[in-house]
């Protein structure tokens, strides 16, 4: 199965030609070429999709919680046919190793299938009533029409991740992929298509932030906002759903901490250290991007950090060796660089990387060597900002409180690791760690059944479990009297 050369917007259950007939080209950051050509939508496009949106949302919401179940069951099963044609169309676009694409796919099917195994537990409640014989009546209905924002990290994922509960709740969807990464959104609205989901329940439309994402977000007729992307991004959509007082969920940004106090398991929390940095060449909002060692076992873990790392193979995204991929485009790898020359600047020692790759195949994309910084301190600015990419920083505490201490002091608090074999400090970590998921003695990965949420510049309200499902509906009171 291979993608096709052009995509037009997905509206209304049909495919329809973006309203000014101008188009995006989709650059795989593998080998610098154009993978496709997407519809490059605008105002005019959000107020048709909307608009369809609007329309299917009664018939919709009067389902039955098993009848849109079943729709998502059967959306579910044509994923999982297709699961290889997605996680190449991930790898392609975004540059993601297919191993890790694969795994993308398989936790987009998780989320779904968790959505629809929930639509019959969005519960209400009855309470006593101040009258004698009445009864309150607090029932959960459909928010609306979901305007849906996904980042380029995880372009199927993160779909599912929106349209699963939006759908289950009873709502209708408008999702605008990243401009850079919309493949894998639109090959998903054939299955829908194929699924027989009502036309306007779900509507794509491609195209950048102004002209698609703005006027999404502040069009009067979506109800809640959801967004998946950068903190400064999430603040613009807040300012904006003001006007309208409208739901906001904001998934951000993280600078999670990995703390490895001087009892852990080394071998273990090395391999973990690798991978939750790594991982989709560290363009993940939970990745680690402090690294924390105990000054007793500092020594003995950066020896075998250093070996791990070096084992990595950056190349094609479609080998199935490949441990790294390309970044996403040439601006992000800049960023990323720039991010460690400064951090050499103020100190930081340069262990090995820090360079864009060259030869060969390197010279086609985005290629960016694993790097490894040493020396580093809480004052840099590598240890405040978000670097969303293959470098592991790696900074020397005191002692185990030094490392929570060194931890919480962040704008961000999405995500943080701990690996310790003491039970005293694994039961106060609720307390001592301000973030919103910890992994205790693993890699990172949230579950479908979780609740997937950050504080601070993290972002406001979650995604995933029956937390998240239950951001999709409102409540409405109702005192019953004969």
């Amino acid at each position: 199965m291979a993608l096709q050369s052009t995509y037009d917007l997905f509206i209304d259950g049909r495919w329809t030609p973006a309203s000014k007939g101008e188009r995006l080209a989709v650059e795989n950051p593998a080998t610098g070429k154009t993978l496709a050509q997407v519809g490059n939508g605008t105002s005019e496009d959000v107020d048709k999709a909307v608009a369809a949106a609007k329309r299917a949302m009664p018939a919709w919401s009067r389902k039955t919680a098993t009848e849109r179940a079943d729709y998502l069951y059967r959306l579910n099963t044509l994923i999982e046919r297709d699961a290889e044609h997605l996680a190449r169309t991930i790898s392609q676009e975004m540059g993601k190793p297919i191993k890790e694409s694969r795994v993308e796919v398989n936790f987009a099917v998780q989320l779904l299938r968790f959505a629809a195994e929930n639509t019959r537990r969005l519960q209400g409640e009855i309470i006593p009533g101040s009258r004698a014989g009445e009864k309150i009546l607090i029932d959960r209905k459909p928010v609306g029409v979901v305007g849906a924002i996904a980042a380029w990290n995880f372009p199927l994922a993160l779909t599912a991740r929106k349209l699963g509960p939006a759908l289950a709740a009873g709502n209708t969807i408008v999702i605008k992929p990243h401009e850079m990464t919309p493949l894998a959104a639109l090959e998903l609205a054939k299955l829908v298509i194929e699924a027989e989901i009502p036309a306007g329940v779900v509507n794509i439309v491609t195209g950048d932030g102004p002209r698609v994402g703005v006027p999404l977000v502040a069009h009067p007729d979506t109800r809640l906002i959801t967004m998946t992307g950068s903190t400064p991004a999430g603040k613009k959509i807040m300012a904006a759903s003001a006007e309208h007082l409208k739901i906001v969920r904001l998934e951000l940004g993280g600078k999670a901490p990995f703390i490895v106090a001087d009892d852990a398991d080394i071998d273990r929390a090395v391999e973990a250290a690798v991978v939750a940095r790594f991982g989709n060449n560290g363009q993940v909002c939970t990745a680690n991007e402090r690294t924390y060692v105990d000054a007793k076992i500092y020594d003995a873990f950066a020896e075998k950090l250093r070996a791990r790392i070096q084992t990595l193979k950056v190349g094609d995204p479609l080998d199935e060796t490949t441990d790294i991929g390309p970044k996403v485009c040439g601006p992000e790898l800049e960023k990323v660089d720039q991010m460690v020359k400064k951090a050499v600047e103020q100190g930081a020692k340069l262990e090995f990387g820090g360079k864009r790759l060259t030869g060969g195949l390197y010279d086609q994309g985005q290629f960016y060597a694993p790097t490894l910084l040493t020396g580093v301190n809480e004052k840099m600015d590598i240890t405040q900002d978000e670097v969303f990419g293959p470098v592991l920083s790696l900074i020397k505490t005191e002692n185990y409180e030094d490392a929570i201490r060194q931890a919480n002091e962040s704008r961000y608090g999405l995500s943080a690791y701990v690996f310790t074999s003491n039970l005293d400090r694994i039961m106060k970590i609720n307390s001592e760690l301000d973030f919103g998921e910890v992994y205790v003695n693993r890699e990172g990965g949230e579950a479908a059944q979780g609740f997937h949420h950050g504080y601070r510049d993290s972002g406001i309200g979650g995604e995933d479990g029956q937390h998240g499902l239950e951001a999709y509906v409102e409540t409405q009171t109702i005192y019953l009297n004969a």
